[in-house]
């Protein structure tokens, strides 16, 4: 059932109210990991290769801006603000790949809509990352890290799962226990969470590694571009977090039954 931007709004609002207060006495506390290396070395590595990395894209970057002007026209960069680093906001800056458009209740039309056949291309192939270079070489974002989400779900996360925010966001942070991949929000948060804890030096190459597989391997690639979860709801009664292609059954019926009512 795809739900509409109003009905994601009514179900997250629900749970929120009713779920989330047990939520947060239920969950385990949160240490992040402390050592030098996530206070001094991690940044310092970042520094490092995020300008090598900058220097050696430049060349793609001045192309994906030129196919961009001509397959989009103006402006060239999609800017957002995304919470970084204990939730100090800081703006993220993409080639833009997708027209403007939005339907009747003023929300944004689908992706799929809105999206060119070069957007969709430079989106399959991750080239819409390449600037994030940027943010890394200014300390918003680091190579490895909790990817930067909407504002939106920083009201929605339990006490718990904000504890995301305790290191900077990444590229990507893979799942080391299924080779790159978490389905699910509620496995994809726990995963943000366990690399709060557990982050190294040697945890980090490991998903550099996979970052690379997933870079370039195409069936790898594509296996993890359709591992699709929608929007971040909420959690249920367990604590479960879940996203807008995954509401348990009972939410949908109360949602069908506040229509009715």
């Amino acid at each position: 059932m795809a739900l509409e931007p109003l009905e994601k709004g009514w179900i997250a609002d629900y749970v929120h109210k009713y779920n989330l207060p047990h939520v947060n006495e239920i969950s385990k506390k949160v240490v992040p990991k402390n050592t030098f290396y996530t206070r001094v070395g991690k940044r310092v590595l970042d520094i490092v290769f995020g300008t090598a990395a900058f220097i050696i894209t430049l060349p793609v970057n001045i192309v994906l801006g030129i196919c961009t002007l001509i397959d989009l026209g103006r402006p060239l960069f999609f800017l957002q603000k995304r919470p970084g680093k204990d939730c100090k906001p800081f703006t993220i800056i993409k080639f833009r790949n997708m027209r403007e458009g939005v339907d009747k209740n003023g929300f944004w039309l689908p992706i799929e809509q809105r999206v060119t056949k070069f957007g969709a291309f430079v989106r399959r192939t991750s080239l819409d990352e390449l600037l994030n270079f940027v943010s890394i070489i200014k300390g918003d974002m680091s190579f490895i890290g909790p990817r930067p989400l909407a504002d939106l779900y920083l009201e929605r996360y339990s006490d718990r799962h904000m504890m995301r925010h305790a290191v900077r966001p990444g590229l990507e942070c893979p799942n080391v226990h299924r080779k790159g991949y978490s389905v699910g929000w509620n496995e994809k948060l726990e995963n943000d969470i366990w690399y709060v804890e557990n982050v190294s030096f040697l945890v980090d190459c490991k998903m550099i590694l996979l970052l690379v597989r997933m870079v370039f391997d195409r069936k790898t690639r594509k296996q993890h571009a359709e591992i699709g979860v929608g929007d971040f709801i909420g959690y249920d009664e367990s604590g479960a977090a879940f996203g807008a292609l995954e509401v348990p059954q009972k939410y949908l019926d109360l949602l069908r039954m506040s229509k009715g009512a």
